[in-house]
């Protein structure tokens, strides 16, 4: 590409096909409707079944949207995924790993069941997902791998070990599987997002004096909304991100450079 080729359309998704784990609610929804603006066609993997308000924010848009209900942590479920988009819309060339959980208990109280539903979700399924779609993508020499890390991949947290634990995991995954796949010109990016208003943290900001600590540590000064996400996903999603490979995006309002 010369500095004259270059276009606003290499961030367009016209004609391309995303798969968006817990696309359905939070911010997932967020990348949903982001790659569906873009002029993506959106696999919605959700959890549930009730797909209305996702479905009316994707009315008008160009791509088509068709919605999927699985466990990801049912790993039966979860190898019908990618093939079940495949016969939807005949390939993957996105794959947004958004989908993950989290449990809170001090370290000594911490039960073992807690632990396994965390990593499974928030981890196994990010790896199993991840060598589906690119079996995929490698076979056309195309694509686009996108893991949600957090905060917790950089630092410890509290009463969330497993969560922790998955979000440096996913790291790590993103290295490796980036390292491995750009030869086939398939790029592997996280993006790892600060502190969003969203119904997982409304508890904290509804208690004053945590909400307050949390943003005098932000240079930004507030919890970021959904949409300040949008534009992430698309760049990682589009033609505009083809050499960035293997990096953690964090989109923090400065909370990591404080």
């Amino acid at each position: 590409m010369s500095l004259q080729d270059f276009s606003l359309d290499y961030f367009s998704l016209k004609g391309k096909t995303a798969i968006i784990t817990g696309g359905n609610t939070g911010l997932g929804q967020a990348y949903t409707v982001a790659l569906a603006k873009a002029g993506a066609n959106v696999f919605v993997v959700t959890h549930g079944t009730n797909w209305e308000e996702t479905k009316e924010l994707l009315s008008g848009v160009e791509g088509n949207a068709e919605f999927h209900q699985a466990d990801l942590s049912d790993r039966e479920q979860l190898k019908k995924v990618v093939p079940a988009c495949v016969d939807t819309f005949g390939t993957v060339d996105i794959l947004v790993n958004n989908a993950g959980t989290i449990r809170r208990n001090p370290l000594l109280e911490y039960k073992d069941e807690d632990w396994d539903d965390v990593i499974a979700l928030n981890l196994d399924a990010v790896y199993l997902l991840s060598q589906a779609a690119a079996k995929v993508m490698v076979e056309r020499r195309a694509g686009k791998i996108i893991n949600i890390a957090s905060m917790l991949s950089f630092q410890g947290g509290k009463f969330i070990p497993p969560y922790t634990a998955s979000k440096h995991a996913i790291a790590g995954l993103t290295k490796s599987f980036a390292n491995e796949l750009a030869e086939h010109n398939v790029q592997v990016n996280a993006i790892a997002p600060g502190y969003f208003a969203t119904k997982n943290t409304a508890p904290i900001r509804a208690d004053e004096k945590r909400s307050a600590e949390i943003i005098s540590r932000i240079p930004a000064g507030h919890f970021a909304d959904p949409s300040e996400l949008m534009g992430t996903v698309v760049y990682l999603g589009s033609k505009a991100s083809d050499y960035m490979n293997g990096h953690v995006l964090a989109v923090d309002g400065g909370w990591l450079a404080r």
